[in-house]
C-alpha cells in the first residue's frame, strides 16, 4: 500500500475541489449576499487542508496500484462530502447543523438529490448555485476530471479511473491513454450540459434556472432551485427538455463518443444495454399512463406526468412534476422499483445499472436451457461478443451484496423508528442515488433522526461507489502486504 502516494493524491484532489467554492462566491458577490464570506472561508479551509496533506509528501513519486486507487476513491468521496458541508454550515441561510449539512453535501456530490431543505425559493442564489454545482461535479465524477489533469502533475490515473467509473464493463477505454479517455468523457459532458442549458433558455427558463437545472439534469442529480422541482414551471416544453436530456445522460457515454467519432447513430441501436434501457422506459411508461387513465386522470395530464415521472425515476434523476406519492394503486411503488434498474453503465445515472439486469436475465434463461439440455454448452453474449464467466460471476456477486446491504440498512432505519414503507423507500432512494422516496421522505428528509441521516449518507456513498469500492476497505485481505 502506497500510503504516502495516496496522501499526496488526496491533498491534490482537495486543493482541486477548493476551487469549486469560487463560482458560488462570485454569485454571492454579484447578488450582494452575505454567503460570500462563507464560501471564501470554505475555500481557504479546504485549500489549507489539501495543502497540509500534500506538502509533506509533495516529492513522493510512486506508481498507484489497484488497491491504492480504491482507497483514494473511497477516501476522497468521504472527505468531499464532509468538506462540501463547510459553506452550508457557515452561511447565515440556511446555516445548517453538521448532520444536515453533510447530508445535503453528500446527496449533492453523489447526485442523489435527497434534501433536508425546505423553502428553496427563498434561499440565497449562491447557495442554490452551489447545490446544483455539487451535483454537476459529482455526475461525471471529479476524480475522472482529476485523471485528465494528473498526468501533468506526474500522477498516473488508471487505478483511479477503474475505482471511480461505475458498472461491470470497467476495462473499456475510448482512447489509448487514460487521461485522453477522461478528457473525452468530460468534453461530451460539457457539450450535453451546454445544450441542455440552451434548450431550457429557449423554452422560457431564466438564465439562472436554466444553467442550474442543466447541471442537475445532465448529472442525473435531481436538485432544483425550487421546492416544486420541475413542476414549478408548469410547462410541458420544460418537461420535454428535461425528459430528453435525462434520457441522453442515462446512456453510456461511450456510445455518445463512438457516435460522434463515427458520425453515425447506428452505434446506439446496436447496443444491447441501450435497447433494454429503452424497453424499461417504454414498458413502465405505458403501464403508468394506462393505470392513471384507468383511474380517471385525463389522457394528456396522464401522458406527460406519467412518462416524465417514469423517465425521472428510471434514470434515478428524481425530478418531480406532481405529487406522485398520491397516485393510485401500485404506481408509487412501481416508480421506486424502476429506479433499481437505473441508467446504463458508463452514464451519470445511479441504480444497479441496466446491463446487470440484462446479464441476470440472460443467465436465468441459460439456466433454464441447461435444465432442458444438461449436456449443452451455452454462452452469454452482449453486442455479439461472448462474455467471460468472470463477468457473470461479478454481477451475481454484486447483486447478492447489494441485497444484503439493502436489508441491513433498512432494518437499521426501522430500528430508529421509521415505518417499513419509509425505511424501504429511503434506502432505495439513497442506495440507487434517486432522491425522492415515499412516506415520510416523499417531500424531504428533514424530519428524520440524526442516526437515520448518517445511515443514509452511508447508503448514498455506497451507491455512488457501487458498494464494492467502499466494502473492500473493510476486508483484511485488502490491508495485507
Amino acid at each position: 500500500m502506497q500510503i504516502r502516494a495516496v496522501q499526496r493524491i488526496l491533498g491534490l484532489l482537495l486543493m482541486l475541489f477548493s476551487v469549486t467554492m469560487l463560482p458560488p462566491a462570485a454569485v454571492a458577490w454579484w447578488y450582494g449576499e452575505t454567503a460570500l464570506q462563507a464560501f471564501l472561508l470554505a475555500f481557504v479551509a479546504v485549500l489549507g487542508l489539501g495543502f497540509l496533506a500534500w506538502a509533506p509528501v509533495a516529492r513522493v513519486r510512486a506508481d498507484l496500484r489497484v488497491r491504492d486507487g480504491f482507497l483514494v476513491a473511497a477516501l476522497f468521496w468521504v472527505v468531499l462530502g464532509l468538506s462540501g458541508a463547510i459553506p452550508l454550515m457557515l452561511a447565515e441561510r440556511p446555516h445548517m447543523p453538521l448532520v444536515d449539512a453533510v447530508f445535503e453535501s453528500v446527496s449533492g456530490i453523489t447526485t442523489t438529490g435527497a434534501t433536508v431543505l425546505t423553502g428553496l425559493d427563498d434561499l440565497p442564489r449562491s447557495v442554490l448555485w452551489y447545490r446544483q454545482q455539487l451535483q454537476w461535479l459529482g455526475g461525471m465524477g471529479i476524480i475522472v476530471l482529476a485523471v485528465a489533469i494528473f498526468p501533468m502533475l506526474g500522477v498516473g490515473g488508471m487505478q483511479l479511473y477503474r475505482a471511480e467509473m461505475p458498472g461491470p464493463m470497467k476495462e473499456q477505454k475510448l482512447t489509448p491513454r487514460i487521461a485522453e479517455t477522461a478528457k473525452a468523457l468530460w468534453y461530451i459532458y460539457l457539450v450535453l450540459t451546454a445544450a441542455c442549458a440552451l434548450a431550457y433558455l429557449l423554452v422560457g427558463m431564466s438564465p439562472f434556472d436554466a444553467v442550474g437545472h442543466a447541471f442537475s439534469t445532465v448529472a442525473i442529480g435531481g436538485f432544483s432551485t425550487h421546492d416544486a422541482s420541475i413542476g414549478y414551471f408548469a410547462s410541458p416544453a420544460v418537461e420535454a427538455v428535461a425528459a430528453l436530456f435525462m434520457m441522453l445522460a442515462g446512456i453510456n457515454f461511450t456510445l455518445h463518443f463512438l457516435a460522434w467519432r463515427r458520425m453515425s447513430l447506428a452505434v446506439y441501436w446496436a447496443d444491447s444495454e441501450l435497447r433494454a434501457y429503452l424497453a424499461v422506459l417504454l414498458g413502465a411508461g405505458a403501464v403508468t399512463v394506462a393505470y392513471l387513465v384507468g383511474y380517471g386522470t385525463p389522457f394528456w395530464p396522464a401522458l406527460h406526468n406519467g412518462l416524465f415521472q417514469v423517465i425521472s425515476f428510471a434514470t434515478t434523476t428524481g425530478f418531480t412534476t406532481t405529487s406522485y406519492e398520491l397516485w393510485p394503486g401500485f404506481l408509487p411503488v412501481l416508480l421506486i422499483f424502476v429506479s433499481f434498474f437505473g441508467a446504463c453503465a458508463g452514464s451519470t445515472g445511479g441504480g444497479m445499472k441496466t446491463i446487470r439486469f440484462l446479464l441476470l436475465l440472460k443467465q436465468g434463461v441459460r439456466e433454464i436451457r441447461r435444465l432442458v439440455h444438461p449436456n449443452g454448452q451455452f454462452v452469454i453474449k452482449v453486442n455479439e461478443r461472448t462474455l467471460p464467466e468472470r463477468v457473470i460471476e461479478s454481477v451475481w456477486g454484486f447483486f447478492s451484496v447489494y441485497v444484503a446491504v439493502f436489508v441491513i440498512i433498512m432494518l437499521l432505519l426501522m430500528a430508529t423508528g421509521l415505518d417499513h414503507l419509509t425505511a424501504f423507500s429511503a434506502v432505495a432512494a439513497c442506495l440507487n442515488n434517486l432522491g425522492p422516496g415515499l412516506g415520510e421522505v416523499a417531500a424531504n428528509y428533514g424530519g428524520l433522526s440524526d442516526a437515520a441521516k448518517w445511515l443514509l449518507c452511508l447508503a448514498m456513498l455506497m451507491g455512488r461507489l457501487e458498494i464494492f469500492t467502499l466494502l473492500v476497505l473493510f476486508t483484511p485481505a485488502f490491508w495485507r502486504r
